[in-house]
């Protein structure tokens, strides 16, 4: 995996890239950077090329001056501009869900489909949820080091425990029992996450405006957990509704927000994978 830091003339932003072939955008949710790979999980690295930028304020990508969906997505289009990508299939995860939509929206010709995977497309917490409240004492630009320290030191001491307390943020599943391939997966994310100043812009961001969905024309597959207890399945209802012509999929799978932890994540990555792979075979044609 190539991971740097590059000028375009939007600014300065970090990014990594894997593999070869078609590109696939990924513009990722909260607490996580360009490092982490969950979301690649079952992409043919022969046939696709997975383009992971860390979104203003997270890794080493300068928080924008006037941060907003819209500042996101022209830098990550002068990004692609750099590294002379014309199109590219867009997924949206959790957080990144709104920069997602706009760049949808204001590049049409930039984004040959659109998957939005476990996405905020509305408003998300008010100031006075316990999950906005929390957020912004833990994962403050102050505090977030330790808080992340701290999680990572018990996490390699009491593995399952963390795990545990991980997935009761993340899952409304009760009872469910956590094995050794979740904890290890787990732990492969969890060294790569830190907030920075990128998450406290994530619990205030605004959500798109209703002309952002109206202009979104590529096809868009819609992917939620009915088990998701970060982001409630009602925000992949209301893309679903605004998108024209969107296929809106849901599941009730063990982990909720992570769709690609635990056994029954391998229906949701085919069905991720038929999705991207139609859009392929569409541009192979299409060059012939």
């Amino acid at each position: 995996m190539i991971n740097k830091v590059i000028e375009t003339k939007k600014g300065k932003v970090e990014f990594s890239l894997r593999g070869e072939g078609h590109a696939v955008l990924f513009v990722h949710g909260g607490h996580s950077n360009s490092r982490e790979l969950l979301a690649h999980k079952g992409i043919d690295l022969t046939r696709y090329q997975l383009i992971t930028p860390s979104r203003p304020g997270y890794g080493q990508t300068p928080l924008l001056p006037h941060p907003s969906p819209k500042a996101t997505a022209e830098l990550l289009v002068a990004l692609l501009d750099e590294l002379e990508i014309r199109r590219v299939i867009l997924t949206g995860i959790s957080a990144g869900g709104p920069v997602a939509l706009e760049l949808a929206a204001s590049f049409p010709e930039r984004v040959t489909r659109l998957v939005l995977i476990s996405a905020v497309t509305k408003k998300w917490l008010s100031e006075k949820d316990p999950a906005y409240v929390k957020g912004r004492k833990l994962f403050s630009p102050s505090a977030e080091r330790y808080s992340w320290g701290l999680f990572k030191f018990f996490y390699a001491m009491f593995p399952g425990v963390m795990a545990g307390t991980l997935f009761q943020e993340l899952s409304t599943v009760k009872g469910a029992g956590i094995t050794k391939e979740e904890i290890e997966e787990l732990r492969t994310m969890v060294r790569e996450q830190r907030s920075h100043s990128g998450f406290i812009y994530d619990l205030d961001q605004q959500p798109a405006e209703p002309e952002v969905f109206s202009k979104i024309s590529c096809p868009t597959l819609i992917v939620h957990s009915l088990n998701d207890r970060s982001v409630p399945v009602e925000h992949a209802h209301f893309a679903h509704q605004h998108i024209k012509d969107s296929a809106l999929k849901t599941y009730r799978n063990k982990w909720g927000h992570l769709v690609w932890i635990g056994d029954d994540s391998e229906k949701i990555i085919q069905d991720l994978m038929n999705f991207i792979q139609q859009d392929l075979s569409h541009l192979v044609s299409e060059n012939l």
